[in-house]
């Protein structure tokens, strides 16, 4: 078995011994809980794509549907070599609880194709997607499952999935459909706000967890393993805070300069290199074996999912962990960390902000609307603030870490929703 097939085992092992626990602490129905466990549909599209030669390429597709009882699904679609069925399905039922926990009128649905997009010109990632969007059909759709970018994909592949769908409605039906995905370019319905949406909402519970354990952000030494859009935008807005970046990592490399590293320097320098942080020249170049035993106040993991584990946790000196990643800590690590005394903001409720950025573009398509990134920054923070002390009290309540309660708060959610509606027929 291959390290990254471990690694997807291993992620949707977690969400379910994560989801089983919470099921567990607060006294989950048996029938609620068999519902939450099943995933409600399951597609898998195999399509043709005519390459820039003229070859024909067939490829396959996946999207992932858990659960819609609150609304319709939402989540992301990735092009990655490694995306599959189980891939999908634990990146699904996260995001079942991670829109229940913002208080979102959303489900969990997540997906993407089995490709390497790097091999590929532009123009064929532009005939793959929109083959791809074809292919699905109507099993997508802007009241029923809303896509949004993730690993590999951008603001200009929802663009060709939006265009696409909505090509697919009658005329008089077409402007009603541009809002089947999130995540758009601003100048075709996307929000303002949306790229630094998830980076944006780790700080804010970074500073709620400050506010909390009463604790001065100025001057904390913190390191970020991804320096994508979420790694960026968080140290953007941690700088502002006055915490130092001291390391960075990404699969190019790894940084450290213990006088801090600038933000913007970096990104601009990752911006000539195709994106990675290796040749930055105003900081040591690392091995990066040890990179979570950096001595610091804050983790940033926002890279890929199973990034501490039993090996590397009894190596942490930060005081805190923010998920800005999907599954960055497997459950024994966890453990680990919280028998040290670590707090960990869980991924559900870290890196929530863009799902929440998500929801305003969505309400702002819906309404014709056009909002000012201000406004949206500051309906964001909100969400996320009350998420964060729903979670805190839950967790005072049942005597339980933030993970386990964030849980809770979510299930409870949805469970109420099936009480309340009962089951047809």
């Amino acid at each position: 078995m291959s390290t990254e097939t471990k690694k997807k085992t291993g992620m949707y092992e977690n969400v379910i011994r994560q989801f089983t626990h919470a099921a567990d602490v607060m006294g989950l129905d048996e029938g609620i809980r068999k519902i939450l466990l099943a995933t409600n549909n399951e597609i898998v599209v195999h399509f043709p794509a005519k390459m820039d030669d003229g070859r024909v390429e067939v490829f396959t597709g996946y999207r992932v549907q858990h659960n819609n009882a609150l609304g319709p699904y939402k989540g992301g679609l990735r092009y990655h070599p490694t995306v599959d069925i189980d891939a999908a399905r634990a990146l699904a039922i996260w995001m079942t609880w991670k829109t229940a926990l913002a208080g979102l009128p959303y489900g969990g649905g997540k997906g993407g194709i089995e490709i390497d997009p790097k091999k590929y010109s532009q123009s064929e990632l532009e005939r793959i997607t929109r083959r791809f969007t074809y292919a699905l059909g109507d099993n997508i759709g802007p009241e029923l499952d809303i896509p949004a970018p993730d690993v590999n994909t951008n603001p200009q592949i929802m663009a060709w999935i939006s265009d696409t769908y909505a090509a697919t409605k009658s005329p008089q039906h077409r402007f009603t459909n541009f809002h089947v995905v999130t995540g758009k370019p601003v100048g075709t319905g996307g929000l303002e706000g949306r790229d630094r949406a998830t980076g944006f909402g780790v700080v804010v519970t970074i500073k709620s967890w400050a506010k909390l354990k009463n604790e001065n952000l100025q001057g904390k030494r913190y390191i970020v393993q991804g320096f994508g859009n979420v790694g960026y935008w968080a140290a953007h807005f941690l700088q502002k805070e006055g915490a130092i970046l001291i390391g960075v990592q990404d699969s190019s490399g790894t940084l450290y300069n213990q006088n801090g590293i600038d933000p913007e320097a970096l990104i601009a320098h990752c911006q000539t290199t195709g994106g990675t942080v290796a040749g930055f020249p105003n900081a040591n170049a690392d091995t990066g074996e040890n990179f979570f035993a950096t001595d610091c106040d804050i983790i940033i993991p926002a890279a890929l999912g199973n990034q501490i584990t039993v090996e590397n946790a009894p190596l942490i000196k930060a005081k805190l962990i923010a998920e800005g990643a999907n599954g960055p800590t497997n459950v024994d690590a966890e453990q680990i960390l919280l028998e040290r005394g670590v707090s960990i903001i869980p991924d559900i409720l870290c890196n929530s902000g863009g799902v929440i950025g998500s929801y305003y573009e969505w309400l702002q398509n819906k309404r014709s609307e056009i909002w000012k990134i201000k406004d949206v920054l500051n309906m964001i923070e909100d969400k996320i603030i009350t998420a964060f002390n729903n979670t805190v009290k839950t967790a005072e309540e049942h005597k339980v870490d933030w993970r386990t309660s964030a849980y809770i708060v979510g299930i409870k959610r949805v469970a109420i929703t099936y009480k309340e509606r009962g089951i047809y027929p």
